[in-house]
């Protein structure tokens, strides 16, 4: 079933993580301090509206290189869905090009700290961690045959690094609700 983004606050501070990535070894937010731009996905491996758009997020990625942080969270229930497990997600990064670090949100406190509703769900945040933007990659979704461009992610990737304002009309994402674990679900 199709979920919207929540839409959280602009001005919002980061949550803190500290998270397994999924070819080892930890990252937190702490790692990404420092940079002009920082953006956190939560995505996951089955959803069909984020195979829609992996690969263009994938090239956006390379796109920005090193201007921009990028971290990618995956915090469904994997025993329940288990093509949102580590070798999946594995294949899916190398599916897709992702060239950043692709974490394990296992407790999904995560996920319910950035009040993040579905797959894809995106945050950019400035320089000091505040959200600038949260929304969807663009207009395209899965069968309405729009081009896939990251166009409205890119427009405020693109106002924050050339230090303009974020522009405050910004439309949800949508994809697929989070796969919480039973009895895990935010309140």
């Amino acid at each position: 079933m199709a979920a919207n983004s929540f839409m959280v606050p602009l001005g919002t501070p980061a949550p803190a993580f500290d998270l397994t990535a999924i070819d080892g070894g930890n990252v937190s937010l702490q790692d990404l301090k420092g940079s002009p731009a920082t953006l956190v996905v939560f995505l996951s491996n089955h959803c069909p509206y984020v195979r829609h758009i992996e690969t263009g997020l994938g090239a956006l990625a390379t796109d920005y290189g090193a201007r921009v942080s990028i971290v990618a969270i995956c915090s469904n229930d994997s025993v329940n869905y288990p093509d949102d497990d580590p070798t999946h997600l594995a294949e899916q990064a190398k599916r897709a090009g992702f060239a950043f670090p692709y974490l394990l949100d296992d407790t999904q406190e995560v996920a319910k700290a950035y009040r993040a509703a579905c797959t894809p769900d995106f945050f950019l945040y400035d320089s000091q961690l505040q959200l600038v933007y949260r929304g969807e990659f663009d207009g395209s979704r899965p069968g309405n045959a729009v081009p896939v461009t990251g166009e409205s992610l890119r427009a405020a990737i693109d106002a924050l690094l050339d230090e303009r304002p974020v522009p405050g009309e910004q439309s949800p994402s949508l994809g697929c609700g989070i796969k919480w674990k039973p009895g895990n679900e935010p309140a």
